[in-house]
Parts: C-alpha cells; structure tokens; sequence
C-alpha cells in the first residue's frame, strides 16, 4: 500500500502538510498542543484567528477523521471574516495520541471544555458532525460559554444506533491488526456508543442554548430518525431536514451549512 493510501486511510494530516496548504492559501493557521499530564495525553489543535472578532467556532470531528476534515470551513472567507476558528484532533485520531481512544462521550467533552478554559474563548459555537455531534451538545452542557451548538448528522439517539456490520472487523482478534489505526478507534467508540449517549441523555434538559440540527433524509450512516430524538429531547431546539441527502452533506453541502453557522455568528455579536 503506498504512503498515500496510508495516509488517507488513517484520516489525518501532518502539522507540515496542514501549514504548507494554509500557507499556500495565505491563511495565517497556528497548531498547538495542549497536554493533559493526568492522561498522558496532547490535544492537536488548530487555529486560524481574525483580528477583533469576539465569536469563537469549535469544530470536533466524527469517527473517523481528524481536524483536517474542517479544511473546508477553516479556509472560507465568510466564517474567516465573522469568527476565530479552532478544529480539533479527537482523542485517538490525527495527532491526539493516533490509535488510543477516550471512548467516553463526557470524557471528551470534559476535554474540549478545558481547551475552551485554556485558551479563555467566550461567546463560543461548537459545531460537531456525526459523532461529534454528541460531544459538541454535551460541552454546550458543561461550559457556560458555548452559545450556540451546531450538530450535523448527529448520531444522538441510544436507541437509534445503526449496527453496521464491517465495524466487527476492528472487534475481531484475527482482523483487529489488518483494520488501519483510524478504523479501529472509530470502532472502539462505536462498540461502547449507544450506552455512552444513555449516560448523558438525563442532562439534555439542562441545555437551553440554541442547537441546531442537520440532517439528510437519505442517511445511510447515521439514521435520519435522529432527527426525531433531537426535536422531543431539547428545549430550544431548530431541525433542518435536506432531502435527497446522505451522511456526507457536512462536506457535500457545505456552503449551505456555512451560511446556517454564519447567521448564529452574527446573532450572537448583536446580543453582545
């Protein structure tokens, strides 16, 4: 298998490779590192800031993937002009201790939370796609300075969990080692997923925040009756249901979402 294939497939990017297309594109994009001595563990994070903005987007990924998967959303001209930007590797993925998950939902969130604290952002947007989607509600949860989430595909429900069948292979012993590394951490999640978001649900009513929910009603991935959980489970709830689309409207149908998170943007900068 070439390097390329490799790289691909495990889902993530060098710092190097991250710098040298933002470079390119004359976008000016800071990596860091925040460590959690306690879990012997180092957050990638990625920035891209603009000067005098006081909005601040998190994006956590999915599973598989890593924070390069926000290329699209870091590099646009409308978010760069409204908001500072952060993307983050999940623990296991991209350059978060590659290939060693924290299968747990509040475990991560407790994570991103502290990255926020770290870093002093307010007025804050978390956008999660898939299976971040969970973990971005659940920081809206923890930190009183998340305003707004933004969920995209969410896989949300408990009892909605769509079993998919190749995911044994990263289960098995005799197929474990033949799986690429990404692989097997998104499998790992999705072993223990639907009693992870059971843990959680009983504090949904405590979020009152606006969240926002976009799904297409073709998901083959993540079920579309997510949507349904999400409209009877929150408070202060917005569905957008896009037709003839499947779990990949994240990146397929990105300008339309762009223009969704900039209209949060600029209310919450005329609330403040």
């Amino acid at each position: 298998m070439s390097s390329t294939s490799c790289t691909v497939l495990q889902w993530r990017k060098s710092d190097q490779e991250i710098q040298k297309k933002f470079n390119h594109l004359e976008i000016e994009s800071k990596i860091s590192y925040v460590e959690v001595d306690s879990l012997d563990l180092k957050i990638r994070i990625q920035e891209i800031k603009s000067e005098g903005k006081n909005v601040n987007l998190v994006f956590i990924h999915g599973a598989p993937s890593s924070l390069s998967t926000w290329d699209g959303y870091l590099t646009d001209a409308t978010l760069k002009a409204t908001a500072n930007m952060y993307a983050v590797d999940r623990p296991g993925y991209g350059y978060s201790n590659f290939g060693t998950p924290i299968s747990s939902i509040d475990d991560q969130a407790q994570l991103m939370s502290a990255i926020i604290n770290d870093k002093k952002l307010k007025n804050i947007i978390v956008i999660g796609s898939s299976y971040g989607g969970p973990i971005a509600a659940r920081v809206g949860v923890l930190n009183a300075n998340v305003k707004a989430v933004v969920m995209i595909s969410p896989a949300i429900d408990p009892t909605n969990e769509k079993h998919i069948w190749a995911s044994r292979f990263t289960q098995w012993k005799l197929t474990r080692w033949l799986v690429p590394t990404a692989y097997r951490v998104a499998g790992d999640e999705k072993k223990v997923h639907a009693k992870e978001l059971s843990l959680i649900e009983n504090d949904w009513k405590n979020l009152t925040i606006p969240i926002l929910h976009i799904h297409g009603n073709t998901d083959n991935i993540v079920p579309y009756e997510n949507i349904h959980y999400s409209e009877k489970t929150f408070q202060n709830i917005e569905v957008i249901s896009i037709s003839e689309k499947g779990h990949e409207l994240a990146w397929k149908d990105s300008e339309f979402i762009i223009n969704l998170i900039t209209k949060r943007v600029l209310q919450i900068q005329k609330e403040n």
